[in-house]
């Protein structure tokens, strides 16, 4: 009772002699405890709003970093950095990417398209599976211009920011962003190490160009990047935002914002109501302008807003066997800014439900936390309907680290067991995996997926899924039947 008088008391001080957003042009109020108690409750609430509402946008900004503009980048703006190997847990580290997809090697590449438009050329991969993802910085897939629907046989297509207005070459397709900022994420599929050249020479052949040196001009002057560089806790994917000084989240969340607008309509609706925190379009966000009440609570929302988005999936999916179904507009939240954040941070650029379903394992078939301690078995019974693809696409079954959001280092150096893969089957037609840390014997060890000695999750992908699968998924995920339990052996 007493520690609460004293913080009551403090804050009011805080209030009365702090000159901030709240009431920056009025007389400030003398406020009553009750008052105090209200302004905090409120303000939290108001600040874990507009942390749900931005992370997405943190999200891809860390990203940006690690990838394009920061310190130690792997690849200029308007580049692709093209990882060699499948995400290994040394190159997932490197990349900063939560769960990555280990049926393929990635791609990853900013393009700024303030200046001009960015052509990109995608090869004919000769019927091999591969995808080109175009993500805005608001973490919605709003292009493909190869995988799935949009086939292998590639093509060239101008990336066109806001506002363009200028002529393109024949022969280019137009694909206009919402943002200034946008992400390419190639994945080329890769079946063992034998595999690797082939997938590479794909990989190889996809290219950036400005529009100007696309037309046989000089290639533009670099341009001088001066970004805030993310300062995040070591060894953790970037997307789960565990900043050191959680209001940093806030000054980055301000500055991609005015570089990288919402649409229209949100910028009428709900941008509006995060002036209460300092938080206005067109301005750069800065603590020493907020009072000292609200800032705390805005510090407490962002320490804690990765934590939530994990905690939260099943309410944004559906938990069903242990696995959280995904909801149908994975990959392009748009205004469901809850599904939009549990994707951001715990599968940043996910794809659209039509180009690849992700099954999250989160929980055992007893609806228990997995972790190496134990062992488990996964048994795959056809026909399999939730993980049916259209040829070349494939299902795959991978582990990650929980504490990482990486995948794991294992004696073998196996990170996924795919429908690709040799996998031993029952006398019934069923396959049975085995989850655990140690090596189950050798008449098992073709299906072993090791574990991590800790707390774990996995990722069941069904990649460039049956029409059938992602229609009756995107009609009622809730009701949908995913992958069967995790079951922990007696």
């Amino acid at each position: 009772m007493k520690q609460n008088r004293v913080r009551l008391i403090a804050a009011s001080i805080a209030i009365a002699l702090c000159a901030g957003p709240l009431w920056a042009d009025s007389p400030r109020p003398q406020a009553s405890p009750e008052q105090i108690e209200a302004i905090e409750n409120w303000t939290y609430s108001l600040a874990l709003q507009a942390a749900t509402y931005g992370a997405p946008l943190v999200a891809m900004y860390n990203l940006r970093s690690t990838v394009s503009v920061g310190p130690d980048p792997k690849a200029k703006p308007n580049t692709v950095w093209k990882m060699v190997d499948i995400s290994t847990p040394k190159l997932a580290a490197e990349s900063g990417y939560v769960s990555p997809n280990l049926d393929v090697i990635y791609g990853f590449g900013f393009a700024d398209l303030n200046a001009e438009p960015i052509i990109l050329t995608a090869p004919d991969s000769q019927g091999r599976y591969y995808m080109i993802e175009i993500v805005d910085m608001w973490d919605n897939a709003f292009a493909y211009p190869a995988g799935g629907a949009s086939g292998y046989k590639g093509g060239r297509f101008a990336l066109v920011g806001p506002g363009w207005k200028g002529k393109l070459p024949a022969g280019v397709k137009r694909i206009d962003s919402p943002t200034r900022w946008v992400e390419l994420q190639p994945r080329v599929n890769v079946k063992g190490d034998s595999d690797l050249p082939a997938a590479r020479k794909v990989m190889e052949a996809i290219t950036l160009q400005p529009l100007s040196q696309y037309l046989g001009g000089a290639a533009p002057k670099p341009v001088s990047y001066n970004y805030e560089v993310p300062k995040m806790k070591a060894g953790v994917a970037t997307s789960h935002m565990q900043f050191d000084d959680p209001l940093q989240f806030w000054s980055i969340f301000s500055a991609a914002l005015n570089e990288n607008p919402p649409p229209a309509d949100e910028i009428k609706a709900v941008l509006p109501q995060y002036k209460y925190l300092g938080i206005e379009l067109g301005k750069q966000w800065k603590p020493a302008s907020v009072n000292p009440l609200i800032l705390e609570q805005m510090k407490k929302a962002s320490a804690q807003i990765g934590k939530l988005a994990l905690g939260t999936m099943p309410l944004a999916g559906a938990l069903k066997d242990g696995w959280v179904i995904p909801p149908a507009n994975t990959g392009f939240g748009g205004t469901d800014y809850l599904s939009r954040l549990d994707v951001a941070v715990f599968g940043l650029t996910a794809n659209t439900v039509p180009q690849a379903i992700y099954y999250s394992g989160v929980v055992d078939a007893n609806n228990q936390p997995m972790t190496g301690e134990k062992k488990y078995t996964l048994t795959l019974k056809p026909p399999m309907a939730y993980a049916q693809p259209v040829p070349p696409g494939f299902w795959s079954v991978t582990m990650y680290d929980k504490a990482t959001g990486y995948t794991t280092p294992n004696p073998i150096n196996r990170y996924h067991l795919a429908s690709y893969d040799k996998l031993k089957k029952d006398a019934d037609g069923s396959i049975t995996l085995y989850l655990q840390a140690d090596n189950p014997g050798a008449d098992k060890e073709q299906n072993w997926l090791p574990s991590a000695k800790g707390p774990f999750y996995l990722i069941f992908r069904n990649y460039a899924p049956a029409p059938a699968v992602a229609e009756a998924l995107s009609r009622d995920f809730r009701n949908f039947q995913g992958p069967p339990g995790v079951v922990p052996v007696q």
